[in-house]
């Protein structure tokens, strides 16, 4: 065991700034873009802030990162693509009017992101965005993404209530599976990105807080209902930004669902048999088999409550993350967030829940990463000390107190 962790944040957010898209953007595109960009108003204060350029700017990132104890990231989005009202994560699905500007504007994403992930070879696993209005589009710039050195998977947006598209558990996407499945592709679902519209008053944006993570994690068991396990077993999915505490109680409800039932089918007579009529054949595996077998969690910021649940989620499925560059994130205090999670936690454990794993699913050369961490590294005694003051400036949950129940 080294005397430093090598740790890999499996949740950081990247983009560029707005008008450094247009190079990314096929050239039929720019005219519109100009015209867009023109008259866009920007609705975020922390990407019109001086530390804007944390998303972008790549000494910059990799200089606070590292001092952060960081040694590489999986880079999911942050900033405005072109054509798109906010950030994609959070965008609603694009209408049948909107989609081939949006669809460009993604693609231009993701060319740029390629680029920033050269940057610092073998340190960013950049995630790839699609759509999936258009399922033969989506698989084309999967196989491009993958062909581009983009080694962090795909985003997978959300289907929530009132997208006009098919729900996750839908057939229409089994090409979206089959190739990721093919290509080795991990489907990330991050928080956020499946929540219906509610509006802006007071009321709604609080609901949106309560319930955002329980529409993300819905993609978990349309996944395991809809069967996609079982037709593509060497899919893999990463919930990442939804907590992790919420996990086994989930797997235990759902495992009760599949076998009730399941076991409804074989009694023709009872109320119940519809609901689960052809269940165990297009399923096949559990719903705990499947999370053993094809699913893990980017657990960013782990909190102390959850950390003694890592057996029953799986230590080899949990992957910490900082959030970088989120306010709501570790940084620049991961050290003292890493302390308050994992101190007492048998060193070997956490090595494998900061670091190992998330080398394991992205594809890290965790090897040339141990050279990195042994100069920035944070070092196993410094983790073991439990944490006793929280920096009067932490701004993240890690630090917040309670959160021993969890729900969702």
């Amino acid at each position: 065991m080294s005397e430093r962790y090598t740790v890999i944040s499996a949740d950081c957010h990247a983009g560029a700034d707005l008008l450094d898209y247009r190079p990314y953007l096929e050239s039929r595109y720019h005219d519109a873009f100009d015209a867009w960009a023109a008259s866009y108003v920007n609705p975020y204060e922390d990407l019109m802030a001086d530390t804007a350029d944390r998303n972008w700017n790549s000494d910059r990132r990799i200089a606070e990162l590292e001092a952060d104890g960081i040694v590489a990231e999986v880079v999911f989005p942050n900033t405005i693509p072109p054509f798109f009202p906010s950030a994609s994560l959070m965008a609603p699905a694009p209408t049948r009017a909107e989609f081939e500007q949006r669809w460009a504007g993604l693609r231009a994403h993701n060319r740029w992101l390629a680029d920033f992930c050269d940057r610092a070879p073998g340190r960013r696993a950049g995630v790839a965005q699609i759509l999936l209005n258009d399922v033969e589009e989506a698989v084309r710039e999967i196989r491009r993404a993958k062909e581009a050195g983009l080694t962090g998977g795909i985003l997978l947006p959300g289907a929530p209530p009132g997208s006009g598209i098919p729900e996750l558990y839908s057939e229409a996407y089994d090409p979206i599976w089959a190739v990721c499945a093919e290509l080795g592709v991990p489907v990330n679902h991050h928080g956020g990105s499946a929540s219906p519209v509610l509006g802006e008053e007071p009321a709604a944006r609080a609901v949106f807080m309560v319930e955002t993570t329980w529409f993300s994690h819905r993609a978990l068991w349309h996944l395991i209902f809809g069967g996609v396990f079982n037709r593509h077993p060497s899919l893999s999915l990463v919930l990442t930004e939804q907590g992790s505490g919420w996990i086994p109680g989930v797997l235990d409800m759902l495992d009760y669902y599949h076998g009730r039932l399941v076991a409804a089918a074989t009694k023709a007579s009872t109320a119940e048999s519809k609901f689960g009529a052809g269940l165990a054949e297009s399923m096949g595996k559990g719903p705990s088999r499947v999370w053993r077998e094809n699913c893990f969690v980017g657990a960013s910021f782990m909190r102390p409550h959850e950390v003694p649940l890592r057996d029953r989620i799986g230590l080899d499925k949990i992957m910490w993350g900082s959030d970088y560059p989120h306010d709501e994130g570790t940084t620049p205090f991961s050290r003292e967030g890493l302390r308050i999670a994992y101190a007492g936690v048998p060193s070997e454990e956490v090595a494998a829940m900061v670091g190992g794993n998330a080398a394991r699913v992205y594809g890290f050369d965790l090897p040339a990463l141990d050279k990195v961490a042994a100069r920035v590294g944070p070092t196993v005694a410094e983790i073991a000390e439990p944490l006793k003051e929280v920096p009067a400036e932490a701004t993240s949950p890690a630090f917040a107190r309670g959160g021993s129940v969890r729900v969702w």
